[in-house]
């Protein structure tokens, strides 16, 4: 058994109030738990006596509300940082509970200085803003320990944690999750020049031909021992996903400024809504409006998604009959491929399999399932490009349905079974009521991406999302689930600023092919959106939101080679 002590719960809307609270061990799989708030303690319950971490949703308060300690006025430190997901690291089980803002803490710190290694970015100079800020928090964090034994005994202490401990710990913890999205974001800066340049790839190129005295196929990805992931020739591309259901002037105008290639979704429900009736009229058009005015290239798909707005309502007579719903599946694959294969260059073919969320599959059809998408879609259009999606990178849901399989895990057994994936594609959206949709920091959402890419092959950002107003917070199986915010609150500008830095941040990884934002346009008032409320870069009435220009600005700097401006923290 873990237990963590909290501070300030009794209102109920503290900033440790537990929410999206899960257990995670080695590798960062979740583990089956129990996790109850007991009054000020956070008691989590596991089948195992193994190490395990904690990971839950905070909110990051500024220093000024936190208050003043000797040494720390409140001007010091930065702002609010938002609503975040959050990890403690792997603790051993003990009597005693842990101090929970403490461990949050010591991640952060342990995260900065892996990160600071990985990257070869040891030389930053002390005196910098990101060092800076980093030790602030290592010095924080030293005087939270100190303090929560020099004041163990105090009236108001809990547990032997008194609360200037929690105090500096929260303090620590804030400075240290700001030092880290300057790193992140100090990191794409120079990595986005160096791949924008092509000295990346070409210390890549030289680096193979030492270790293998072989010159590689021009243009080839390359894959070096000691490199995070693959890395890729040339630039990086920027797109945008469109609804089928709205084809305007604005929005083809928006797409043309804004993309490098069009991503046109294949869903099931839109493109059969009844059995053996299909309807092409709405993808046809923006199809041919890429291929013949546009001249964009076509990502399309994902063509097997079951979401529940994906999957077409006939569908699911078939759930528990797995072999003609694999029948309907092959079929529809042919009737999608063979009517685009002339003018889509690559296909998402599936997405979420996984998760195994809507229809329930055991391991084997899962894999079989998979294996079928890509073969089919192979066999038909032997030139085009093929990629999976990933959704729920972060493997939340996996922590309450063992019949699921982890993202990574799920991404490496098929590289390992040798289905031939060209790349893997991940759906990065944050901020919506839904699971596996929290916000993380920068710092977090950079290794989640490097995480990725030790399977060796190409990233493709697929969805890349964030709404423009809060969500609701809605309850699901009984408990609310509050998707948080970045810094502020979400809104026009706010999403503007998310989506300038973490398209950057992924543009700049030499193994990602591709940043596509999730939807154009929100629909007109009265209809539902597909993706997200509030998500897309042009409201309602046709009025182009900030995130518009952004993503048109970080195109442009790409195509002009140079470090898109205003990404720094």
């Amino acid at each position: 058994m873990l237990s963590f002590v909290l501070f300030e719960v009794s209102g109920g809307d503290g900033p440790w109030t537990p929410r999206q609270v899960y257990l995670y061990g080695p590798d960062g799989l979740p583990v089956p738990s129990e996790i109850a708030l007991e009054r000020d303690l956070l008691v989590c319950r596991k089948p195992t006596s193994d190490a395990a971490g904690l990971a839950l949703q905070a909110r990051l308060v500024s220093s000024a509300e936190l208050g003043e300690d000797a040494g720390h006025p409140r001007e010091t430190g930065p702002g609010p940082l938002g609503i975040l997901s959050l990890r403690t690291c792997l603790l051993p089980e003990r009597d005693e509970p842990y101090l929970l803002s403490l461990e949050l803490a010591r991640y952060r710190i342990m995260l900065f200085l892996n990160r600071l290694e990985d990257w070869g970015m040891a030389d930053l100079p002390a005196d910098g803003p990101i060092m800076a800020r980093f030790e602030s928090a290592r010095r924080c964090f030293t005087e939270a320990l100190v303090a929560q034994r020099a004041d163990a005994q105090s009236s108001d202490a809990r547990y032997g944690f008194s609360p200037r401990a929690d105090r500096l710990a929260r303090r620590a913890l804030a400075l240290g999750i700001d030092a880290g999205e300057r790193l992140a974001m100090d990191k794409a800066s120079k990595d986005m020049a160096a791949r924008l340049a092509g000295s990346i790839y070409k210390a890549a190129v030289e680096a193979y031909e030492a270790a293998t005295q072989e010159t590689p196929p021009p243009e080839a990805a390359i894959i070096v021992a000691g490199t995070t992931g693959v890395t890729l020739p040339g630039k990086p591309t920027i797109g945008c996903s469109v609804n089928p259901t709205q084809f305007t002037d604005e929005q083809q105008r928006a797409v043309a400024a804004t993309s490098d290639f069009v991503s046109v979704p294949m869903r099931w429900t839109d493109l059969e809504p009844a059995e053996g009736r299909y309807s092409f009229k709405n993808t046809d058009r923006w199809i041919e409006w890429a291929v013949r005015k546009a001249r964009l290239p076509i990502v399309a798909g994902p063509i097997i998604d079951f979401r529940p707005r994906c999957a077409p309502d006939w569908l699911y007579i078939w759930e528990n009959d797995y072999e003609t719903l694999r029948q309907y599946i092959e079929e529809h694959l042919r009737q999608v491929v063979t009517r685009y294969r002339r003018t889509v260059a690559r296909w998402t073919v599936a997405s979420g399999l996984h998760v195994n969320g809507n229809f329930k599959l055991s391991f084997e059809q899962m894999m079989d399932l998979t294996r079928l998408c890509v073969a089919r879609v192979k066999k038909l259009h032997p030139t085009a490009k093929v990629q999976l999606e990933i959704t729920q990178p972060w493997g939340e849901y996996y922590a309450s349905d063992r019949r699921s399989l982890p993202p990574h895990v799920y991404a490496e057994m098929l590289v390992q079974a040798s289905v031939p994936v060209d790349a893997f594609a991940l759906r990065l959206q944050l901020g919506q009521p839904l699971p596996g949709q929290a916000v993380r920091d920068l710092l977090e959402i950079s290794s989640l991406l490097d995480h990725y890419a030790s399977i060796e092959r190409p990233l493709a950002i697929t969805v890349l999302g964030a709404p423009s107003s809060p969500a609701p917070i809605e309850r699901v199986d009984q408990q609310p689930l509050d998707p948080g915010f970045w810094r502020s609150p979400w809104s026009d500008t706010q999403q503007a600023e998310w989506l300038a830095r973490v398209a950057a941040l992924a543009a700049s990884k030499p193994y990602v092919q591709s940043v596509c934002w999730q939807e154009i346009a929100d629909p007109p008032p009265g209809q539902q959106p597909h993706e997200m409320p509030d998500g897309g870069l042009i409201g309602p009435t046709a009025q182009p939101k900030p995130g518009l220009r952004r993503l048109y600005e970080l195109r442009q700097a790409i195509r002009e080679g140079r470090v898109p401006a205003g990404i720094d923290l």
